[in-house]
């Protein structure tokens, strides 16, 4: 992640608090040197700079209560989410099912596509667009059930794909929706922001990993704190609502429930019980 997103920081605290489940001290230096050393050669070869490109957006009193307002939302679509995600691995096709039904998913994706080009590719490029605020707000509506629609329909038809980017791209379309609404109460938030802190509510929630999540979203854009405020409101409530449903996170939801226990029974080996002649 580190290497292939240009975010080092973020890349290293992602693999400690959401895939090994600690952010223990004498895990850190070992991820953050494996982090900047990858994003260090990486970007001998790929440019420096940030995956989103986004203006200065600036907090007030209408964006953190907004945040309040969402952040459970947030939450709540995050469990449908990762329940959607593990329902369609469990559900990929099996014996000649994987023969046609790749045609039969692939095939109706194309067709919507026709009309709707944007529900193609991973959601980058559409997150772009709604972090600048250059996306109508029909079409917003209209992809916020789509594009999770799209990449259901990939892992139901056994494509593979990460998770990463398309979690992003649904909550920087549903806060994009909700801040439409939002906007005909209380006026004067730029919609990118809206689309952001909505980004970065989903991404928190469905990893289960607020810290890392607010680190890469600032990584991701590369501005500096002035959102930093109503990210942390937002992604706070989102998790907490989260969990209080489901403690799975979306890298969990494609695994059994013996595969998670012996997840947690290697999350809790120590560097000593790997390599005995460690000491602390």
């Amino acid at each position: 992640m580190s290497a292939a997103y240009g975010v080092p920081l973020g890349g290293a605290l992602f693999a400690l608090e959401v895939m090994r489940g600690k952010l223990a001290l004498r895990y850190v230096l070992p991820a953050l040197v494996a982090s900047i050393v990858a994003t260090g050669v990486a970007w001998l070869w790929l440019p420096n700079q940030v995956t989103y490109s986004i203006p200065p957006f600036p907090s007030s009193a209408s964006a953190v209560a907004w945040a309040l307002v969402v952040g459970p939302i947030a939450g709540l679509s995050a469990v449908g989410f990762v329940r959607l995600v593990r329902w369609a691995d469990q559900s990929k096709p099996k014996g000649q099912q994987r023969f046609w039904l790749p045609i039969v998913m692939l095939g109706g994706l194309g067709v919507v596509a026709i009309w709707y080009p944007q529900i193609l590719g991973n959601g980058k490029d559409i997150s772009q667009l709604l972090f600048a605020d250059q996306v109508a707000p029909l079409l917003v509506f209209a992809l916020l059930v789509l594009k999770p629609l799209a990449t259901m329909m990939c892992l139901r038809g056994g494509v593979p794909g990460g998770l990463f980017t398309p979690s992003l791209t649904a909550g920087a379309l549903l806060g994009a929706a909700l801040g439409h609404v939002w906007s005909l109460v209380w006026p004067g938030v730029p919609g990118g922001l809206f689309a952001l802190l909505g980004a970065g509510a989903m991404l928190a929630a469905t990893t289960q990993g607020p810290i890392s999540s607010m680190v890469l979203i600032m990584e991701l854009t590369g501005v500096n704190r002035s959102f930093l405020f109503p990210l942390f409101v937002i992604a706070c409530g989102a998790v907490l609502v989260a969990r209080s449903v489901d403690s799975r996170s979306i890298y969990d939801a494609k695994l059994t429930d013996e595969q998670i226990a012996e997840r947690q029974r290697l999350r809790d080996v120590t560097p000593q019980q790997v390599w005995p002649g460690i000491t602390r």
